[in-house]
């Protein structure tokens, strides 16, 4: 494993920009020896030779481009940061300390921080004192909630955050470049993906690489928008967001979904046809959370008539529990229908056929603007656009059975 020693990285992406250790001991005012051992050491450590020792100068092996690359794009995002609040940090700063600032950005609190790192809580007090010293002001205000981060420190937190996401990745791409699988791969799941994309998806990928690992964290978007955007998770899947709520993601359509209206196969209303608005309304429903775009597609279909949203409603996104509350009642249910595709297919539940037209949305991929995936999640990632180009629309078999 590479330790993440700061300035052993920078080192090394000087002897790959100037091509000589001489220049880059000049350039960091050390001496020729210690950048020799410093590129030792990150050789031992990344498993071979990051350079081609020539009279011309030194120059990347294939293991030198890919820490290369890695290094180039984390190293540069915390300069960025580092400028912002003292550019001398970019020598002084150590991983140490960086964890620190991000722990205590998070917990508001030097006892809390330390714990969650595991060390003692002087050490984080100093961490943050030595940042401060090099920033010439204070990165915390004190009050009645806490040690709460200024935007300056917030910003240099999130970019060592994604800096430290980019050294994980190292560990991957050096791995692969020996047939060895190391890291993991970390999916934000919302509901639609977790029973009809990633199953099939994970499947495949895995019978590729038998070795992967692959963790699906489950959870409300901006949750998992969050954990996204720090580096925690490395792409959500589900139902895409119009409009985009933050500038530092992207978002890739993959395919429409349209909403459908589910009953008990014996429900009074199954049999009928082109139900109106007038005659659902009046019923108790099942329906997913506010804020989902199912939710806002639900609701503006009431609004959009002028009528009042029916009164009574039980709110969850789980497919499993609203077909074991449809099949114990008369509730109606409203929920993507590629999730419920199954249940359809299998006759425990049945689309209603209604005079609603319901609007397409979008289910894609979302991840960090300008994220580099390693060569396993981008196995995934193909895996996971195969299968949402290949298998049947559950859209088109609701609306055959509208017209039944």
């Amino acid at each position: 494993m590479i330790s993440r020693n700061l300035r052993h990285f920078r080192v090394f992406l000087a002897v790959a920009e100037l091509r000589k250790p001489t220049a880059a001991a000049d350039r960091f005012l050390v001496s020729q020896p210690a950048v020799t051992q410093a590129l030792a050491k990150l050789e031992r450590q990344a498993g071979g030779a990051l350079f081609e020792r020539t009279r011309q100068g030194f120059f990347l092996t294939e293991r030198g481009e890919v820490l290369n690359a890695r290094l180039r794009r984390a190293m540069d995002r915390l300069d960025n940061s580092f400028a912002e609040v003292s550019p001398r940090l970019a020598v002084t700063a150590t991983t140490a300390q960086l964890q620190a600032l991000i722990a205590m950005a998070e917990a508001r609190n030097f006892t809390l921080a330390a714990r969650r790192l595991g060390v003692a809580q002087p050490t984080v007090h100093r961490a943050i004192t030595q940042i401060e010293l090099e920033a010439t002001r204070s990165l915390f205000e004190r009050t009645p909630f806490g040690m709460v981060a200024t935007r300056p420190c917030r910003e240099l937190a999130q970019a060592a955050r994604l800096a430290f996401s980019e050294f994980d990745q190292i560990e991957a791409d050096l791995a692969d470049l020996d047939g060895r699988e190391v890291g993991r791969i970390v999916v934000g799941s919302l509901p639609l993906s977790r029973s009809v994309v990633l199953p099939e998806a994970v499947a495949r990928f895995l019978s590729a690489r038998p070795k992967g690992r692959v963790t699906i964290i489950d959870g409300p978007y901006d949750d998992l928008l969050g954990s996204l955007r720090s580096g925690q998770i490395d792409f959500i899947l589900g139902a895409l967001r119009d409009p985009l709520p933050i500038d530092d993601v992207t978002q890739e359509p993959l395919f429409l979904d349209h909403l459908a209206i589910l009953a008990r196969p014996d429900h009074p209303l199954a049999a009928e046809h082109d139900i109106p608005l007038e005659v659902l309304v009046q019923h108790t429903w099942t329906v997913p959370r506010p804020g989902t775009p199912a939710r806002e597609q639900f609701d503006a279909l009431f609004e959009a008539q002028g009528m009042v949203l029916p009164d009574s409603v039980v709110e969850c996104g789980s497919i499993l529990l609203m077909r074991e509350l449809l099949l114990r009642s008369d509730l109606l249910g409203c929920i993507s229908g590629q999730q419920a595709e199954a249940e359809v297919r299998n006759g425990l539940l049945v689309s209603l056929r209604t005079r609603i037209d319901w609007p397409g949305r979008s289910i894609g991929l979302t991840y960090r603007r300008g994220w580099v995936p390693t060569k396993a999640q981008s196995l995934l990632l193909g895996a996971i656009r195969r299968a949402t180009g290949e298998r049947g629309s559950a859209s088109r078999l609701i609306e055959r059975h509208k017209k039944i």
